[in-house]
């Protein structure tokens, strides 16, 4: 049985935790009897076993099952360790998909609903002597259009883009030991202008005149470290880090300032202390990053920085959306920048943190996005609001993500070329995350029907085969001019909806490619298709050097790194086999630097 035993929180590590992975009790509730059964206590006997953190439908889950239920239960006994004893016990959840209702020892703790981010509880009032039970129910409606699915189907199966469902738990279960007087977050905001460190802290419990500590090192130097009493439970303080050192400041080269080129990375410890005891100690890191727009370009750190991003839909053939394990995620990374690619866009979902940790450590530049829902609704609208405040809450400090994305190609939005409310829920995602999280870009609408936005990003799959000369035209240089960018109708939509205009954005492919090659399998569809490497190769090259010589692009995402299911639209097949050599999609894409300025 693959057990994912891996720390499941890289941006704020304890040393007091236990990992509750592995095998639970499961059960099917498809009468949706369960609560009035009270299969909360512990007088029901579930039929079957499931791998956490693995979905039913998943291989690794140990059922592979992708056929509908919409109510499911676990059931899972733990014991305190003796270390942890005596502290407040926290525990966390890393994302149950979707409605999630919590019980220790028959007693509801909590309740959360939005299937991609974490939630915790208190536990600790809710614990016996002896041995303990975890009981969840979840609740994922299979057919529902108003909650984020992203590439989820909602129906049974699976077909063109969209793949088999998850329902459950899909992220780590696990246990945290805290001191009544903890920090509680944690909260880094680079200035790269004034070479500033702006750090955030809140803390509960009883945290007045105890000393709070920070300890900053840079690849195990002594950079900075402070300590101040504390008063109140919300602390800011801004450390200057260049310190009047020229050649931190990435005047040359990256400096102390992270890039995918040279990702630099802090290590803080920070700690709460009353006189000699320590009541709560995390390590954590940071980067020094920027990115902006000006002058119809992408900047990263101040300088202009030419985006060569691959599409990353973050499914894998045995656990579907769940990793088999840590490394997986990591590879995923490797083999991404093996081939040229210095990011991606993570699809219609909110990853694993730990992929976000590799790409922080690695250097890979990730464009956060969240799953969509088919359909518009008010509630749909408040779905979305809430799991968007959730995402910016885990994951404002990584220094990898560079953009967020809250709607893709209308999904969601299917009507706002002529309505008018849609338009204003496109227009809020972009304010609202904005207001949460100014350090990064936001894009409004991938692909099309764009309101206001940061990137004009652009989808097109029109590139034919090399004797389609027709559709290929669109993708030469002298075709893909900033006007007709601007005045294309992928998929017969307009770039821009109605009553909004392009104001000088960048312009970027975001999806574009999907060359289909099949390689192992017997079926699948891509948007053109090859039969052998060596086709594969030439059209790759002839796609991307059209891209690359527009002097009206400034980056580009490529669809696609896998194939998912049915889908054959990747470089590599759903395992992670390279279809073709890999020394040449790096070939390809190195001719990236006649559109950099350095």
């Amino acid at each position: 049985m693959t057990i994912r035993q891996e720390y499941p929180r890289p941006q704020l590590i304890r040393q007091d935790w236990l990992n509750l992975n592995g095998e639970w009790d499961f059960e099917f509730d498809d009468q949706n009897i369960g609560l009035g059964e009270k299969w909360f206590k512990n007088n029901r006997e579930f039929q079957q076993k499931i791998n956490v953190p693995f979905a039913y439908q998943s291989k690794l889950s140990g059922i592979n099952d992708s056929t509908f239920h919409d109510w499911v239960w676990y059931r899972r006994k733990f014991e305190i360790p003796d270390s942890m004893i005596g502290k407040q016990i926290i525990m966390h959840f890393g994302a149950v998909d979707y409605r999630a209702m919590v019980f220790i020892n028959g007693n509801l703790v909590g309740t959360h609903e939005g299937g991609h981010t974490p939630f915790l509880f208190d536990i600790t009032n809710y614990l016996i002597n002896g041995t303990q039970s975890v009981v969840v129910r979840v609740e994922d409606p299979s057919i529902e259009e108003t909650i984020p699915r992203g590439k989820q189907y909602w129906i049974e199966k699976s077909d063109g883009i969209w793949y088999t469902r998850t329902t459950g738990i899909w992220q780590t279960v696990w246990l945290e030991a805290v001191n009544k007087t903890h920090i509680n977050k944690v909260k880094f905001t680079p200035d790269i202008d004034n070479g500033d460190i702006i750090i955030d802290v809140e803390l509960t419990g009883d945290y007045i005149n105890k000393n709070l500590e920070i300890d900053i090192t840079f690849k195990g130097d002594n950079v900075a470290n402070d300590s101040v009493k504390i008063h109140e439970g919300f602390f800011r303080r801004s450390i200057n880090l260049y310190n009047r050192k020229i050649f931190r400041t990435g005047f040359h080269h990256a400096g102390w300032n992270w890039t995918p080129e040279s990702p630099n990375l802090f290590d803080v410890n920070i700690r709460v202390r009353e006189k000699a005891q320590v009541l709560d100690e995390i390590t954590t890191y940071f980067g020094m990053r920027k990115i902006h727009t000006e002058n119809g370009m992408v900047y990263l750190n101040n300088k202009p920085y030419y985006q060569k991003l691959v599409l990353d839909q973050g499914y894998w053939p045995e656990g579907l959306l769940t990793a088999p394990s840590e490394q997986d995620l990591r590879k995923d990374i490797e083999l991404s920048k093996e081939m040229g690619f210095n990011g991606c866009r993570k699809h219609q979902k909110v990853e694993d943190p730990l992929f976000l940790y590799w790409a922080d450590k690695l250097g890979f530049l990730v464009w956060g996005e969240c799953a969509a829902a088919p359909s518009y609704s008010e509630e749909a609208v408040a779905r979305l609001t809430n799991e968007w405040i959730e995402i910016i809450n885990r994951d404002y400090n990584h220094p990898c993500i560079v953009t967020w994305v809250p709607l893709n190609e209308s999904w969601g939005v299917p009507l706002i070329c002529n309505n008018e409310q849609q338009k204003h829920h496109s227009a809020a995602m972009y304010h609202l995350i904005h207001s949460l999280d100014t350090t990064r870009l936001v894009i409004s609408n991938d692909g099309w029907e764009l309101t206001k936005t940061d990137i004009c990003a652009i989808h097109n799959y029109n590139h034919g085969h090399k004797d389609e000369f027709e559709k290929y035209n669109e993708f030469r240089n002298s075709v893909l001019t900033k006007e007709n960018l601007l005045n294309s109708r992928p998929a017969g939509r307009r770039i821009y909806t109605k009553g909004f205009d392009h104001c000088g954005e960048p312009i970027l492919l975001t999806e574009f490619g999907g060359i289909g090659y099949k390689v192992g399998i017997e079926s699948g569809w891509g948007y053109t298709s090859v039969l052998s490497e060596e086709d594969y190769i030439a059209d790759f090259e002839r796609v991307m050097k059209a891209i690359y010589e527009s002097n009206s692009l400034h980056g580009f995402c490529y669809t696609q790194l896998t194939d998912v299911e049915q889908e054959i639209n990747g470089i590599l097949t759903y395992d992670r086999t390279p279809k073709c050599n890999l020394k040449r999609i790096r070939e390809i894409n190195d001719m990236w630097h006649k559109n950099v300025i350095n």
